[in-house]
């Protein structure tokens, strides 16, 4: 069988008074004390019931019991369920019995929504267990001290921004060559620190939890994004890395103000989608070394990420795909030309090899449902999601290209975009634009700017100027509920 050490347990090993996650106000676990913790919660869960093969679904925001929970369950070789905390308890009972999860662990902040999701499934309560009365026991009972790389080990679900969401199903494996293929492209430093700000229940906060056990490299946990307190531990706390979205990164930048970084913050890694051009020259004027990355819940996290030596080069891109992955755009069928967009297609070992109940995936490549194309030097540029194009009188139209102009207008903070139905186009593109305290945001004003950076048929015919965009838990943009948010705002007509 394709199997390794148990990564906690070669780390406990290898380091075991070592710092492996800095949570809370003053408050760390070391690599040992994660391995006893999590061993004597998998002889708990074992004496609960808990087997070879269940399904476990975790719903919990980013404590330190998630990744002991985790970890625990990998002892036993049950299946992590990852749940969304955002969740209504209709979605969750959806996904519970989607799963055909066995039990429940729940944090005690979600308790409520977490009851009331089982009463919606044919689980019993007894199977819903709160983080703050875990079962742990002691013993010999035996626990898994190899990992096999072909063993399903996770299932997240798509975030569901069209359609229902599905359980991607990813490997020991998916997560082993994901955390290598990044180490390979970035680097590791034994000073190196890494702050978990995404949510853990998402992939690009768990395979830092991943990257903590395969690396032996410490992380600093935070329970919500704070753009004061990231600021703060990277300047002063040694944090020397950052997994952000788009919209941290906006935030971050407000926040840091006139300060700067210092010269040991070696990398923030910006994924999540499309990222706006100006921002991306704002935060190098400020040296702030920000490394494009794509992926998505399917390969494990990133997938391709534009490395250091090209970072201001080529500036916009998300790079070329990681040591073990290959890429490429195809457009009806052919391979697409230099800088002709079309749907982006990948494999690799980090790519799951399907959905829970829904088949393994046949093809050699991914379809990852994204538009983006390669430059002549093979860069990807991710344009934006095929399902989220507008397509008016005929041309193609992508949100994100017009968001990103939209960000270079004076008082814009936040910019959406999506076609709304129009007889004589099909479509026409619709913004959304959160502005500025003191800003005078009006349509001709948004005209007037577009007109030097756009198309004619690209240039938003009508505009609300809105509280806030609709995000989901991955601060991603849910276009389609755009319209939704605009109700009692203010919207202008072309």
């Amino acid at each position: 069988m394709n199997e390794i050490p148990h990564w906690l347990e070669k780390q406990s090993d290898l380091q075991p008074t070592n710092v492996a996650i800095e949570y809370g106000e003053h408050q760390s676990i070391s690599y040992s004390e994660l391995r006893e913790e999590s061993r004597k919660l998998a002889k708990g869960l074992i004496k609960k019931g808990v087997k070879q093969g269940d399904h476990v679904a975790i719903l919990s925001g980013n404590r330190v019991e998630f990744p002991i929970c985790v970890h625990a369950l990998s002892y036993i070789g049950a299946v992590v369920v990852c749940l969304n905390t955002r969740l209504s308890p209709e979605e969750l009972a959806f996904q519970l019995t989607d799963a055909d999860a066995t039990s429940f662990i729940v944090d005690t902040e979600f308790v409520e929504e977490g009851h009331k999701a089982i009463e919606l499934t044919t689980l019993n309560e007894d199977t819903l267990v709160t983080m703050d009365h875990l079962p742990k026991a002691d013993g010999s009972i035996s626990l898994n001290d190899q990992l096999s790389l072909d063993d399903v080990f996770t299932m997240m679900y798509t975030s569901g921004t069209t359609g229902k969401p599905k359980a991607v199903m990813h490997t020991y494996g998916n997560h082993w060559f994901s955390a290598v293929a990044s180490a390979l492209n970035l680097g590791l430093s034994a000073r190196d620190k890494w702050l978990a700000c995404l949510p853990l229940f998402h992939v690009g906060g768990f395979s830092l939890l991943m990257k903590n056990v395969i690396y032996g490299m410490p992380i600093r946990m935070l329970a919500r994004f704070d753009a004061e307190v990231i600021n703060n531990e990277i300047r002063h706390h040694g944090v020397t890395i950052v997994s952000v979205v788009t919209v941290m990164l906006q935030r971050l930048l407000k926040d840091l103000q006139e300060n700067s970084y210092p010269r040991s913050f070696r990398c923030m890694l910006l994924g999540g989608g499309p990222v706006p051009k100006p921002l991306l020259h704002k935060a190098n004027e400020r040296n702030i070394p920000v490394f494009q990355t794509y992926g998505m819940t399917e390969t494990s996290s990133q997938i391709v990420t534009l490395s250091p030596s090209d970072a201001l080069r080529k500036i916009g891109s998300a790079g070329k795909a990681l040591a073990p992955a290959t890429l490429k755009v195809l457009v009806g069928g052919r391979i697409a030309e230099p800088y002709e967009t079309g749907e982006i297609h990948v494999r690799g070992p980090m790519v799951s090899s399907g959905y829970y109940k829904k088949g393994h995936r046949e093809a050699e490549y991914l379809a990852t449902g994204d538009a983006g194309y390669l430059d002549e030097e093979g860069f990807l540029y991710v344009v934006d999601r095929v399902n989220d194009m507008i397509i008016s009188g005929g041309e193609n139209i992508y949100p994100a290209e017009v968001e990103s102009v939209l960000l270079g207008i004076e008082g814009v903070e936040e910019a959406g975009v999506t076609g709304m139905p129009d007889d004589e186009w099909g479509e026409v593109p619709t913004a959304f634009i959160v502005k500025k305290e003191e800003a005078d945001i009006s349509l001709e004003k948004l005209n007037e700017y577009c007109r030097g950076h756009l198309a004619p048929y690209k240039i938003p015919k009508q505009l609300f100027v809105i509280s806030q965009l609709p995000r989901n838990a991955s601060n991603k943009i849910v276009r389609r509920k755009l319209f939704k948010s605009v109700e009692g705002e203010h919207g202008y007509e072309h």
